[in-house]
């Protein structure tokens, strides 16, 4: 049913001028789906509250709620067609008084942590492209009729949320920073163990995938009390992300996925001077694949101690600082840091085998980035202690992959296992820090156990080669003359 709504929705908005790519699509999708779970949500808890004779005091007042404008009801609880608005008073309501409302909450919340905050913000940043208030009201109804009242309803809502998110990224353009493949961050996740009651960090967060990827590694033991639920739901997950479509994005993720009161930031994380990180800032688990290929103002440079103009290298620096004494990190970046020989690049990588222990190196084979085109590696380090020994792992799937080819869980399947006690093979090696170079502290996944290939011949020895070959074939040839 879920499919077959958002493939119906897809259709309505096609007929919108303002909605031609997967990204307005996602877009307007989310604000429709947002307040239609906010008014589920309300309505279970306002059940709750009556059934223990309680009061429930409703976050949306009664004429903007999703109820009373997108779906009025009968008393037999079916749209009341008659009283729903349509046409240019639709248009006229969502855009001039139901968002305008929804946008306010930002002023009115008394915390930025706070539902009504998200909802001020969420609405402060995108805005409804609906022309038509005939296609709108055909878009509303379609997504009055999903339910969100099962954990499987849920489940299923999320997976195909996510599945709109990796189209936006197959789209191209800029629609891949929002995804980062599943797989790849289900390994992350499991070579840094979160446990409850440690703080899980993205500061690069784009859709939220490694936040909920953690949540749910976190949330899937048997034994969580309701103290462990209260915890990740509110104080274990945390998330900054500087574009507007992908804060949307993520907070509505983060909801689909369980997280009812996601702690994400609407804010430019470079633009925080990294020497002013002070302990309570820190975190004890940050999981992140920070934009690479971007450049930074010299003004946002000036905020950390190594300059460089490489977004990535920045972010790298920022996570360093932002992860407590003893805590965990693991971060994408693209395998030319490993080596690049200028100052920036030699002085990140002393810091980080200085400050942390990098005992992993996953290195990613091509592909691995869905239309990215480049080689990314991804950085298993501690913070605390300097490194003594490296272990890298050469990630090759034995296929070339693409839009209908991706990276899977099997193909992670042995590097996380060989990872828990660095085991060495093929694809497999330990590096000790003391056998680095000192002046650049070249990290190159070179792999000393994969066979060796035969060296490339000479053009004068294939001449030679092809000569030999003609000259055997003749010989050949004029033996069976002979015999005939």
């Amino acid at each position: 049913m879920f499919e077959q709504t958002f493939n119906n929705l897809a259709n309505v908005l096609r007929q919108e001028a303002g909605c031609t790519t997967e990204l307005d699509y996602t877009e307007q999708t989310s604000w429709m789906l947002f307040l239609k779970y906010l008014d589920d949500l309300e309505e279970e808890r306002s059940l709750e509250a009556q059934l223990a004779g309680k009061p429930y005091n409703f976050i949306i007042e009664d004429e903007f709620r999703w109820t009373r404008w997108a779906a009025p009801r009968k008393s037999d609880g079916s749209v009341d067609h008659d009283s729903a608005l349509i046409g240019d008073d639709l248009i006229d309501f969502v855009d001039d008084e139901l968002f305008p409302y929804l946008t306010g909450f930002k002023q009115r919340a008394n915390s930025s942590n706070t539902i009504e905050y998200k909802i001020g913000e969420i609405f402060d940043e995108i805005k409804s492209k609906f022309q038509s208030g005939y296609s709108l009201r055909d878009a509303l109804e379609l997504m009055d009729a999903l339910r969100f009242q099962s954990q499987q309803e849920k489940h299923e809502l999320s997976a195909l949320y996510e599945e709109k998110i990796r189209n936006m990224g197959n789209a191209g353009r800029n629609g891949g920073e929002y995804y980062t493949p599943r797989a790849l961050i289900r390994s992350m996740v499991q070579v840094t163990r979160p446990q409850i009651g440690e703080k899980v960090y993205d500061g690069a967060c784009g859709s939220a995938g490694f936040l909920c990827e953690a949540y749910d590694y976190m949330k899937d033991r048997s034994d969580l009390t309701t103290g462990d639920v209260e915890i990740l739901q509110n104080r274990t997950f945390y998330g900054k992300e500087k574009k507007s479509l992908a804060y949307v994005i993520a907070i509505m993720n983060l909801i689909l996925h369980g997280v009812d009161t996601p702690n994400i930031l609407h804010t430019n994380t470079l633009s925080e001077n990294v020497l002013d990180i002070q302990e309570k800032d820190r975190y004890d688990v940050v999981l992140a694949n920070p934009p690479f290929g971007g450049t930074e103002r010299p003004e946002v440079q000036q905020n950390f101690p190594i300059k460089t103009g490489e977004t990535a290298f920045l972010f790298l620096q920022h996570f360093i600082r932002s992860i407590k004494a003893g805590g965990r990190g693991a971060v994408v970046i693209k395998n030319t840091f490993l080596s690049n020989s200028d100052n920036a690049s030699k002085s990140l990588r002393q810091e980080l085998l200085e400050t942390c222990n990098l005992h992993t190196v996953l290195d990613c084979p091509s592909g691995t980035f869905i239309g990215a085109g480049v080689k990314t590696v991804v950085l298993f380090f501690e913070k605390g202690a300097p490194t003594r020994k490296t272990w890298y792992y050469q990630l090759d799937p034995g296929r070339n992959m693409g839009k209908t080819n991706p990276l899977n869980d099997k193909d992670l399947k042995e590097f996380v296992e060989l990872q828990a006690g660095f085991g060495e093979s093929e694809k497999s090696w330990i590096v000790d820090a003391a056998d680095l170079d000192q002046e650049s502290f070249d990290l190159s996944a070179k792999n000393p156990n994969a066979p060796e290939e035969a060296p490339l011949r000479e053009p004068i020895e294939i001449i030679e080669a092809i000569e030999a070959l003609d000259e055997e074939a003749a010989e050949v040839l004029a033996g069976i003359r002979g015999m005939l």
